[in-house]
């Protein structure tokens, strides 16, 4: 069973990447970080490898999708609470990224998302420890 994630995703500029996630509040690992590639860390075992498109095309026979103009993946990152969601968004369009879908707000769910620099869709989300409402 894997121990650890690591999400690989394209990127055009690594030290414009590395500044947009450290403004969301992110930190790398610098021991997996290259001029080529940047090791974000989520959490003690999720990665987010950001890999500059040049690098990342080593690892795949297909083309790379452009992200500004399809969906390759959405990234889903839980947050503490509302206010903890709300305060991602904002800080992501500070640094650049764009809103790609607006609040939803189930009561027992609460989410919103944006596109970093390159395209690539991250939802945020809290939901209730309770769950939704019994039906």
């Amino acid at each position: 069973m894997a121990k650890n994630i690591f999400l690989n995703l394209p990127v055009k500029d690594i030290e414009k990447t590395n500044a947009f996630f450290t403004h969301l509040g992110f930190g790398f690992n610098p021991q997996f970080s290259s001029e080529q590639a940047t090791c974000m860390v989520v959490t003690d075992n999720i990665f987010v490898m950001l890999l500059h498109e040049s690098f990342f095309g080593g690892f795949t026979k297909k083309p790379i999708a452009d992200a500004h103009g399809s969906t390759e993946m959405l990234i889903g990152l839980d947050a503490e609470n509302r206010d903890a969601v709300d305060t991602m968004i904002a800080k992501a369009i500070e640094a650049g990224g764009t809103h790609t879908v607006a609040v939803q707000d189930h009561g027992w769910m609460y989410s919103h998302g944006f596109a970093d620099l390159d395209g690539h869709q991250w939802e945020v989300f809290w939901m209730d420890p309770a769950g939704p409402p019994a039906a």
